[in-house]
C-alpha cells in the first residue's frame, strides 16, 4: 500500500507502533490539561490562578530543559523515555486520587503541576529526540510533523472527551484514565524492535554541551531569527488554557465550550502538521506564513459572534499554530549534527513551553482585568508584529548565509582544552 507523502514515515513498523500509543496517551494528557483547567478556575473563578498553575508546570522546562537536553543527547532516549512516561501516569494516579478524597486545593494542584513540569522537563527532548531515531535521515522532517500532529490532534478527541465526562464522572476520574492511558505509550516503547532503530550517535561527557548548542544558533542568522520568534509567538500566542477559558465562560456562558474550542483546534493542528510534513524541506516562508495565519485567525476568534463562529475559526487558529510550530522543528532538525538533537529539540522547548511561565500569568491578568477577548487578541496581535517582521528579514538572509553545521568545528574550536592535548568534540565530548 502506497502511503501519501504526508504520512510516509508510517511505512516503518516500529513509527507505527510508537505514534499509535503516543496517541492514545496523549488523548488522556488532554483530558487531563482541560480538566485541570476547569477544575482551577472553578476553585477561583479567576484565569490568573490558571496562569499560575501554568507557570508550575511550566517553570521546570525553563530551568532545567537546556541541561535535560544534553542529558538526552548521553543517554538511550527510549529507556530514558520509558522512565519519564512511567513517571507521568505515577503524577495523574496521584492528582486523580487527591480529588477523589476531596482534598483539592490550589497549593497541592501547583505542587502536582511542578510535579508534572520536572517530569516533562527531561521526557520532552527525550521521546522528541528518539521520533527522529524511528526513521530514515530523509524522512525526519515528515516524523516531526507526524509527531506534532499526533500531539496536536488528540487535542481533537481529549478536550471534547473531558467536556462531556466531567459532569457524569468528575475530574478525580478524568485524571485517573490518563494515568491509565499511559499505558498504552509504554507498551508501544517496550514493542519497538531496537535493531531496526537508527540512533544518533551518544554525546560525549564533558565539554559545553548547552554553549555550544547555543553557538550552533548564534552563528546562523536565519536560524536565530526563527528562533526568536518562536520564543516570542510562544510565550504569548498559545495560552489557551488560559484565554479560551475565560473566553468560553464570559463571552459566550459556557465553561464547557472551552472543551469544544480545544477540540476544533486540534482537527486544524492535524492539518496544519501534515501539511508541513508533506513538505520535502520545509522553509522559513512557511514557518513565517504560518505565523501570519495564526495571528489573522486567533484576532477573528476573539471577537467571534457566537459559539459556532468561535468554533470554526478555532480551526485556522489550530492549523496555523500546529504548522507554526513543526515547521520551526523542522528547519531546526534538518541540517543539524546527529548528537546535538536532543539539545537543540530542547532549545526548542524551552523557547515554545519554557517561555510559559512568563507567557500565562500575563495572559491571566489580561482575561480578569482587561477582557476575555484582549487575553487572547493580545498575542494575535504580538504575532502578527514578530511574523511580519521576520518575513521581511527572511528576504535579508535568504541569499548569502552558510549553514549553521559549517560553523559549529569554529564554534567548538574556540573552547578547546588544551591541556593533555585533548579538543573537545562537538556536541560537548
Amino acid at each position: 500500500m502506497r502511503l501519501p507523502p504526508s504520512l510516509r514515515s508510517l511505512r516503518h513498523r516500529n513509527a507505527r507502533l510508537f505514534f499509535v500509543g503516543l496517541l492514545v496517551s496523549n488523548v488522556g494528557t488532554w483530558m487531563q490539561m482541560t480538566a485541570m483547567s476547569l477544575v482551577v478556575y472553578q476553585l477561583t473563578g479567576n484565569g490568573t490562578d490558571i496562569g499560575i498553575t501554568l507557570f508550575c508546570q511550566f517553570l521546570p522546562m525553563l530551568l532545567l530543559g537546556s541541561w535535560a537536553g544534553a542529558v538526552a543527547d548521553r543517554h538511550d532516549k527510549r529507556r530514558m523515555a520509558i522512565l519519564t512516561q512511567a513517571l507521568q501516569a505515577v503524577q495523574a494516579v496521584l492528582l486523580g486520587g487527591m480529588v477523589l478524597a476531596g482534598q483539592e486545593s490550589l497549593p497541592l494542584l501547583y505542587g502536582l503541576s511542578l510535579v508534572l513540569g520536572v517530569v516533562n522537563a527531561f521526557d520532552n527532548p527525550a521521546r522528541r529526540g528518539f521520533v527522529i531515531e524511528l526513521v530514515e535521515p530523509d524522512e525526519i522532517t515528515n516524523a516531526i510533523s507526524l509527531n506534532t500532529a499526533v500531539m496536536t490532534g488528540s487535542r481533537i478527541v481529549g478536550p471534547g472527551l473531558a467536556a462531556m465526562l466531567k459532569g457524569p464522572l468528575g475530574a478525580g476520574w478524568l485524571f485517573m484514565i490518563n494515568g491509565i492511558s499511559f499505558a498504552a505509550i509504554l507498551l508501544s516503547l517496550f514493542a519497538i524492535d531496537t535493531s531496526n532503530l537508527a540512533p544518533a550517535p551518544v554525546a560525549k561527557r564533558g565539554g559545553t554541551p548547552v554553549r555550544d548548542a547555543l553557538r550552533y544558533i548564534g552563528h546562523d542568522r536565519r536560524l536565530l531569527t526563527v528562533f526568536v520568534a518562536f520564543t516570542l509567538v510562544g510565550t504569548f500566542a498559545f495560552n489557551y488554557s488560559v484565554s479560551l477559558v475565560k473566553l468560553a465562560d464570559v463571552r459566550f456562558g459556557s465553561e464547557t465550550l472551552f472543551g469544544w474550542l480545544l477540540a476544533t483546534t486540534g482537527f486544524g493542528s492535524v492539518i496544519g502538521s501534515l501539511l508541513t510534513g508533506s513538505r520535502a524541506r520545509v522553509t522559513t516562508r512557511w514557518f513565517f506564513g504560518q505565523g501570519l495565519l495564526l495571528g489573522v485567525s486567533g484576532l477573528c476568534l476573539s471577537w467571534a459572534p457566537s459559539a459556532w463562529a468561535a468554533l470554526l475559526l478555532a480551526v485556522p487558529v489550530g492549523m496555523g499554530g500546529a504548522a507554526f510550530i513543526s515547521a520551526q522543528n523542522a528547519i531546526v532538525q534538518q541540517d543539524c549534527p546527529p548528537d546535538m538533537r536532543g539539545r537543540l529539540l530542547a532549545l526548542g522547548a524551552v523557547a515554545f513551553l519554557g517561555s510559559t511561565p512568563i507567557g500565562a500569568p500575563i495572559t491571566g491578568l489580561i482575561a480578569d482585568h482587561v477582557g476575555a477577548e484582549w487575553s487572547l487578541a493580545y498575542g494575535s496581535v504580538a504575532t502578527l508584529v514578530v511574523c511580519s517582521i521576520g518575513w521581511r528579514l527572511r528576504l535579508r538572509y535568504r541569499r548569502g548565509d552558510v549553514p549553521a553545521h559549517q560553523h559549529q568545528t569554529a564554534a567548538v574550536e574556540v573552547h578547546h582544552t588544551h591541556a593533555g592535548g585533548v579538543v573537545p568534540q562537538p556536541g560537548g565530548g
